[in-house]
């Protein structure tokens, strides 16, 4: 079953076009790193089926919603982290997943609070203040709420931004539970060699389109250098 589906994707901002053609298509339970070099049009993307941009031309359908057309039922199913955590750092962690799971009407709140809190690890730091957090545990937090209301399809958007490589190994650890549970995940990353690792497949866009698609069972991690420099820049 394809949880996203993308045709003929085009987005210009003004008369400057980003992604030129764009097909696109991630099946049920798979996990997609896409990668490309700055300016690719990774995050104008990812935008775009996060419902925050819409597309100039083309048809774009997620968890079989058209776009923008049911952009209310596709944020439902959505699960997403940006560059930006989207947390209230005078809160607690608790109270800022309380009131998101009110934003969703989530029933069963408190257990599913205190799940969550345990799957990320900060269950012991549950009443502390997000602004004394560290950037990786603000991290670890935002995927918390990004997966509360148990959405089906996750957007990762350069989630290691920013991280030490303690709490980037740590997000990797994270990031594997999630992709585990069934879910649909699409990753942007600069990480070539981490992203081969966590996902199921990876795709390279370069000027705009989809150069190069490669399940990642089927590559070696120390080929992935040269497959993106051959994509990429060519």
């Amino acid at each position: 079953m394809s949880m996203i589906e993308v045709r003929n994707l085009i987005k210009t901002f003004g008369v400057t076009p980003v992604l030129r053609g764009l097909d696109f298509q991630v099946e049920q339970g798979e996990f997609v790193a896409l990668l490309g070099p700055n300016g690719a049009g990774k995050t104008t993307f990812l935008r775009i089926l996060a419902t925050l941009s819409r597309a100039t031309m083309g048809s774009v359908q997620v968890a079989g919603y058209d776009l923008p057309k049911h952009a209310h039922e596709v944020r439902r199913k959505l699960g997403v982290v940006s560059h930006q955590p989207l947390l209230y750092g005078d809160l607690t962690a608790e109270e800022n997943l309380r009131f998101y799971a009110r934003m969703y009407a989530l029933s069963g709140m408190d257990q599913r609070i205190d799940n969550v809190l345990e799957l990320v690890g900060l269950q012991f730091r549950r009443r502390d203040l997000v602004r004394q957090f560290s950037r990786g545990m603000q991290q670890r937090l935002a995927i918390g709420r990004a997966i509360l209301h148990h959405p089906s399809i996750l957007l990762f958007d350069e989630p290691h931004t920013g991280l030490d490589q303690e709490a980037a190994e740590m997000l990797d650890g994270l990031l594997g539970g999630v992709a585990t549970e069934g879910r649909t995940v699409v990753m942007t990353s600069h990480d070539i060699t981490r992203a081969a690792k966590l996902a199921t497949r990876v795709d390279i866009l370069s000027k705009g389109r989809i150069s190069r698609s490669i399940k990642s069972d089927e590559i070696e991690i120390g080929d992935l250098p040269s497959i993106y420099r051959e994509t990429t820049y060519a």
